[in-house]
């Protein structure tokens, strides 16, 4: 077996086996979908096979610290990171490289490269499309079993503010994603 496919069967089952069940946003099923965004919009933006494979590691990881807990997830997924990628042959520069891609998903996205915003992009994507309403139910759910006080009206809050100061960095994102977002921002405004 290829290393690389080694290396996402083991992290696939790591958050199947292990990430708690009330993570119902932040789980496999996300993570999987984070790397198709990735890949896809890195095809989009022109992004060579290489950067294609770099980028789908970072998205495998990109959420991967939930394994040890929700603080400063990035963070830990590039301890992670920095524990597994070199035994299967990555470089210091190209595991710091990934760790860029990573940190640049962390809340309020500050993208510094073309692979930082095609990862930024990706993690959100949801908000541009017409699955918005069902991730963001899943997000609140989730975010519940850390605030089981969270109103509804604190909610449609966060999620507004979060819809307007929110930006895509792609141009796939800025062209096709964001003018869905604003329409998925205006039914939440006039709801």
């Amino acid at each position: 077996m290829e290393k690389k496919q080694q290396l996402f069967e083991r992290m696939f089952k790591r958050l199947k086996d292990d990430l708690p069940s009330f993570m119902v946003y932040h789980d496999l099923k996300h993570t999987k979908q984070v790397i198709d965004n990735s890949i896809f919009l890195g095809k989009m933006e022109g992004c060579t096979d290489y950067e294609l494979d770099v980028l789908s590691i970072a998205a495998l990881y990109h959420d991967s610290g939930f394994l040890l807990g929700s603080e400063s997830h990035e963070m830990k997924g590039c301890f992670l990171i920095k524990a597994d990628l070199p035994s299967y042959g990555f470089s210091s520069h190209e595991i710091e490289q990934i760790c860029g891609m990573i940190m640049a998903t962390k809340t309020p996205q500050s993208p510094h490269n073309k692979l930082e915003q095609i990862l930024a992009d990706a993690d959100l994507f949801y908000l541009g499309t017409d699955q918005y309403v069902n991730q963001s139910m899943l997000l609140k759910n989730e975010l519940i079993h850390f605030n089981p006080s969270l109103k509804d009206e604190e909610w449609k809050e966060i999620q507004v503010d979060f819809l307007e100061t929110h930006v895509y960095h792609t141009d796939y994102g800025k062209t096709v994603l964001s003018p869905i977002k604003q329409k998925n921002l205006d039914k939440i405004l006039r709801s």
